[in-house]
């Protein structure tokens, strides 16, 4: 009866996690339109582009968030990490060498930078292709507040 009552509770507790069915909804439209990212690698939308070869692209965003902030895109649209595959373990890990080519590029590799990448509504994803954020060039602080 202990066991029942356990997963009953974990049950109920596991109802208030995942995605809102707003965000869900969302994600599913923006996923039908297209990214915007595949809209700037196919030059449908401006960008400021600091890197590019054929399988990656780097751009500034539109609202920067530090003194230095690159977003690295990978040509491939891959909607979230969680869709991620074998196939792409070559793919992503250009994405940090691209990331540490910028850094020195750009003068803060010395002084420190911060790479993040965001999945799904808890950590803030709003475009669903995945990618980079490599931001530095001043103290970026706590990444969470503590």
């Amino acid at each position: 009866m202990r066991y029942f009552f356990f997963v009953f509770s974990l049950c109920l507790c596991v109802q208030g996690f995942g995605q809102s069915n707003d965000y869900s909804e969302l994600k599913a439209v923006s996923i039908e339109k297209g990214s915007v990212f595949t809209k700037i690698i196919n030059r449908e939308l401006p960008a400021i582009i600091v890197y590019e070869d054929e399988e990656i692209i780097s751009f500034i965003p539109l609202h920067p968030q530090a003194t230095v902030h690159f977003l690295i895109v990978p040509k491939k649209e891959i909607h979230t990490l969680n869709d991620i595959t074998k196939e792409d373990t070559l793919l992503l890990g250009k994405m940090f060498l691209v990331a540490k080519r910028l850094a020195l590029e750009y003068g803060i590799s010395e002084s420190g930078y911060r790479v993040t990448v965001n999945t799904n509504q808890d950590a803030g994803q709003s475009v669903f292709h995945v990618h980079m954020h490599l931001l530095g060039g001043n103290e970026l602080g706590p990444i969470v507040k503590q």
